[in-house]
């Protein structure tokens, strides 16, 4: 009997009686059929359980594979990121974050060059070739791109002809039109980078000007920057990117460099970030190509823009503009209303060239606005609103008659120029014994100083006053002293803006290896802008030509000298005949020190009163019957060998003795005064 014949014989069994009914034998069949049925039905559900597991073990091993392929390739991601952080597979890339463009669409340069013409008076030609270089990059559709400079322009010509003040406006107009998300203008002044000393520092203006909000970078008297640095400004110029040789990282948002260090975060290379780099010279491409080179001469050429000198129209056009907006805020400020004539005009005009160009016409009416100023609060009763006051020029002078009253010499008014300082310096100068023509010389310097500033202020040819000097005599001849006051002087009279004296030798100049003692020098340097660095025993840096170290810090030091020739004095030291040798070490070193100051030994009366000086300065005092002895042995000293018995330090030395003696005696005297000095005191042989 089949499967099914037995499965069918089981059901008839279920169902009772009846021609269906199922016979014992085939009941008993029907019943070993479902329980081998069943059995079956078990050992399939069993064998499908474990089909399931085994799926499911499968789906596992494969989740579990795909999990840790994700996790290699993250921490692979994640260690190349942090390789390229550190440096070692060329950094992090320092760009200003995206932003978005500020229209859509073709940006509206209709009317800007005309609108920025109305501003920058005389310079039409200049303000087209300015407004085309902004426009550029927007026709030729390179103005979204982020991973280079928008574009590179030039803007030269004479000083004070408006460079810096038109592409402010043009940049003003630019921002209010949104074609420019910011009308800041940001401005490096590569002169203050002359050295290799100045690495970290350019790295971090450099890095802190890409990042800020200004989408026009200006980079000013790049004639005064060390090559190196100009070489990676032009290296961003034209790729866009300029990768780094150490690593940074970021401290405070300032760019702060770790060295060898493994840091995380570290940037690898500057990226230009879509600005526009605009560079400043009085030059035209020609002394561009000397300093950056053809190539980047090539990528700016296009947009080379020059300013013309003013007419004398266009001058005369500036100062009526300028002189138009003082009326209004003296009327506004003051109560009175302003009246002129040409002649103030014309007067006004010849300010222009003075100090700074254009700014010397905008600072002459500031001056005129504060003297008009102090009027005001000099009067006894305030002048009721609108007021007249009339203006007249009388030669270099500007006067105002208010109401039809006497004229007044207006700039008279204004507070007279703080002199204490200059006359402290001057009472300082003339205590000094001795070294009258030394003296004289300080004084006669000074005074050519003063009168050639007068004459700038006067619109008079100015002649270079060379104030690097060479003070030779033997030691002790108060050459450090002089040198101290001459810097003081030079500052009080505003020759000099710190008045430092920064006093080195040889060991402060030369390095200890090579490649030391150029950035050592240049340190050196740099501490004493705006005062005057004294070198003493200078011929020492000259030991022969094979002292390649000497040599090299006395190239940097000329240089550094010419770089800096308008805020740094240097006075070189010595005896007279290694001083003479020490100048043919440099072709250009003598020529550079045109002021040979020789500082006479001290007589014997002259080392006696220095002599009274050191003691009351300590609270001594010398008996009457000193002043021979000690001025014959002085003298006597002094002809035997001035250079070795030290002139002034013979004097302080022969006091301290002195002084000593007189410590000895009071113990014997208690009695004795504890001021006075006697001939005995000294130790006179």
């Amino acid at each position: 009997m089949s499967l099914e014949e037995q499965y069918d014989a089981w059901v008839r069994g279920l169902m009772g009686g009846g021609k269906y009914a199922a016979t014992p034998n085939e009941a008993a069949q029907a019943s070993d059929a479902v329980q081998q049925m069943q059995a079956q039905l078990e050992a399939l559900n069993a064998a499908q359980k474990r089909q399931k597991q085994a799926t499911a073990a499968v789906d596992a091993l494969h989740k579990a594979g795909s999990a840790t392929a994700e996790h290699v390739r993250q921490m692979s991601s994640e260690l190349t990121r942090s390789l390229k952080q550190d440096g070692l597979l060329g950094g992090t890339v320092a760009a200003p974050t995206p932003r978005p463009a500020a229209a859509s669409g073709r940006p509206d340069f209709s009317g800007v060059a005309d609108k920025v013409k109305t501003e920058v008076l005389g310079q039409d030609a200049f303000v087209t070739a300015v407004v085309k270089a902004f426009r550029r990059p927007f026709v030729l559709g390179t103005a979204k791109q982020t991973d280079r400079a928008k574009n590179l322009m030039l803007l030269c010509g004479p000083e004070g002809t408006g460079r810096h003040y038109a592409l402010t406006c043009v940049v003003e107009e630019l921002a209010a039109r949104g074609i420019l998300r910011s009308a800041a203008v940001e401005t490096l002044d590569l002169s203050l980078y002359p050295g290799p000393a100045q690495e970290k520092l350019f790295l971090q203006d450099l890095y802190a000007a890409l990042q800020s909000d200004a989408e026009v970078l200006a980079f000013d008297h790049y004639e005064g920057c060390a090559p190196t640095y100009l070489n990676m400004l032009a290296t961003l110029s034209i790729d866009g990117t300029l990768a780094l040789s150490s690593r940074y990282v970021l401290q405070r948002g300032i760019l702060v460099d770790v060295g060898t260090a493994l840091a995380p975060g570290a940037i690898g290379e500057l990226q230009a970030g879509g600005k526009y780099f605009v560079f400043f010279s009085r030059k035209g491409e020609d002394a561009l190509a000397e300093t950056f080179g053809a190539r980047f001469v090539d990528a700016i050429a296009g947009d080379i823009c020059r300013t013309e000198p003013f007419a004398p129209e266009t001058l005369s056009a500036v100062a009526a503009r300028e002189l138009n907006e003082l009326a209004q805020r003296v009327r506004k400020q003051c109560g009175l209303t302003l009246t002129m004539g040409g002649d103030v005009r014309d007067l006004l005009a010849s300010q222009y060239g003075k100090t700074s160009g254009m700014q010397a016409m905008r600072d002459y009416c500031d001056t005129v606005y504060r003297a008009i100023a102090e009027y005001v609060l000099d009067a006894d009763v305030l002048p009721a609103d609108n007021t007249p006051a009339l203006l007249t020029a009388q030669g270099n002078r500007l006067y105002m008659a208010v109401n039809g009253g006497t004229p007044l010499d207006l700039l008279a008014l204004l507070p007279q120029q703080y002199r204490g300082d200059v006359d402290a310096v001057e009472a300082e100068l003339s205590k000094i014994v001795g070294l009258e023509e030394v003296k004289n010389y300080v004084r006669d310097v000074a005074q050519n100083v003063q009168a050639q500033q007068r004459r700038k202020a006067q619109g008079l040819p100015v002649a270079d006053v060379n104030m690097h000097m060479i003070f030779t005599g033997n030691p002790g001849t108060g050459k450090t002293t002089i040198a101290r006051i001459l810097a003081k002087y030079l500052k009080a009279i505003g020759a000099l803006r710190g008045g430092q004296l920064v006093e080195v030798t040889r060991a402060d100049l030369v390095g200890r290896y090579v490649g030391h003692t150029a950035p050592l020098t240049n340190s050196v340097i740099q501490s004493a802008l705006g005062g005057v660095l004294f070198i003493d025993e200078a011929y020492s840096l000259y030991r022969g030509n094979e002292d390649s170290f000497g040599l090299e810090a006395i190239d940097t030091l000329v240089k550094g000298i010419e770089d800096h020739r308008d805020e740094l004095v240097v006075i070189l030291a010595g005896y007279t005949h290694e001083m003479q040798q020490f100048l043919g070490a440099n072709s250009g070193l003598a020529s550079r020190f045109p002021n040979q100051i020789e500082f006479p030994d001290y007589t014997g009366e002259e080392l006696y009163r220095i002599t009274l000086s050191l003691a009351q300065g300590k609270g001594y005092v010398l008996a009457e019957d000193c002043q021979t002895p000690l001025t014959d042995w002085y003298s006597r000293k002094q002809a035997e060998d001035a250079a070795t018995n030290g002139n002034g330090r013979m004097a302080r030395n022969a006091l301290e003795k002195a002084i000593l003696n007189q410590s000895k005696r009071l113990i014997a005297d208690p009695e004795a005064d504890l001021a006075l000095l006697l001939p005995g005191d000294f130790e006179l042989d």
